[in-house]
């Protein structure tokens, strides 16, 4: 049984926690979070103990691994604390909005030999893992195009806006990812263009809500990644692939796969609500795969240096978007 400590019980917190303590072969051992009364409430809940501080979880020989769940800005100490500490991790992303902390963190681990995942969950889900299985076999040949929609029913608070780093570090990060997962490959080159078009407070707040990204593979090869803060019909998310021998797609996901065909007109189920319930079922998928590699099977899993490579590229696309113009990509590697 691998025993987890869990840092963090918000929104994102609370899905892991109820992921550990359902897994088989996981059991949900310690609680941390600045809001004690919310940690008391999933320790309670989950059998587990509270922690006082990050120090205590380093200190015990109970914990095997750790989830780090928490705000953004407390990723990168949290992650070095568990290097120091020889623990395996499983990290939400970003690593840290800073790019040079998130080197830091990534020179502390390199030499460490410890799995540490980042939780690009999109990976996991069964759409997506079908468009990568295409392009992996071969079914649509070298790939000359890629088409990434990333659409939310509505943007997140303002609160939330100021502090997450930006509509590419917070929501086109995963899309980065899922590009080079895809191709197996990074993009070298990426031109950003933005607006506010959905709430002003966001440009207020210094970000953007809609914004079109491309991006130049190794190869020649295009993607285009499409973002926004709001629809006004559900969670959009699609994924396709054109290839010299054809094309795959991961379609739109509606809550039921159900159609009304009455008269002229044809009637069907619409999108899930929000990116959570289009995506909740990955979460769970991903937790499993970390088991997996902790118990030292030999799966792919998004690493810490994905994570980095992802980062790299919105940093990128930060200085296009500023700059009018595109921007070469520089990768860092740890020595």
């Amino acid at each position: 049984m691998i025993r987890f400590a869990l840092f963090g019980v918000g929104l994102i917190g609370s899905v892991h926690a109820n992921n550990i303590a359902t897994h088989p072969g996981t059991t949900l051992q310690y609680v941390y979070d600045v809001n004690a009364e919310a940690a008391q409430r999933a320790a309670a809940r989950y059998g587990a103990r509270v922690a006082l501080s990050p120090d205590e979880i380093w200190a015990t020989y109970d914990v095997d691994a750790v989830l780090i769940a928490s705000s953004t800005n407390t990723h990168a100490d949290l992650l070095s604390g568990a290097i120091k500490a020889r623990k395996p991790v499983y990290c939400e992303k970003p690593i840290d909005l800073n790019i040079e902390r998130v080197k830091t963190v990534v020179q502390e681990a390199y030499h460490s030999n410890l799995p540490i995942m980042i939780g690009f969950s999109r990976r996991f889900d069964e759409n997506h893992l079908g468009v990568r299985e295409a392009i992996q076999n071969g079914a649509i040949g070298n790939i000359e195009m890629m088409h990434l929609v990333s659409r939310a029913q509505e943007p997140p608070p303002i609160s939330y806006v100021k502090v997450s780093g930006g509509q590419f570090r917070d929501q086109t990060i995963h899309f980065f990812d899922l590009v080079c997962w895809l191709a197996d490959a990074a993009p070298v080159e990426v031109y950003a263009a933005g607006a506010v078009l959905v709430d002003p407070a966001i440009g207020e707040a210094g970000d953007i809500d809609t914004s079109m990204l491309i991006l130049r593979m190794p190869n020649g090869a295009l993607c285009h990644i499409d973002n926004s803060r709001r629809t006004t019909y559900g969670y959009d998310e699609r994924i396709e692939a054109f290839g010299s021998a054809g094309m795959v797609q991961s379609n739109l996901k509606p809550t039921r796969e159900v159609a009304l065909y009455k008269g002229t007109k044809t009637i069907s189920d619409g999108l899930h609500a929000s990116w959570f319930e289009r995506l909740q079922p990955s979460f769970a998928v991903a937790l499993a795969t970390f088991v997996q590699v902790l118990e030292g099977n030999n799966v792919p899993y998004p690493s810490l240096m994905d994570g980095l490579r992802a980062q790299i590229i919105a940093e990128a696309a930060i200085e296009s978007l500023h700059a009018h113009q595109p921007v070469k990509i520089t990768y860092w590697q740890p020595e």
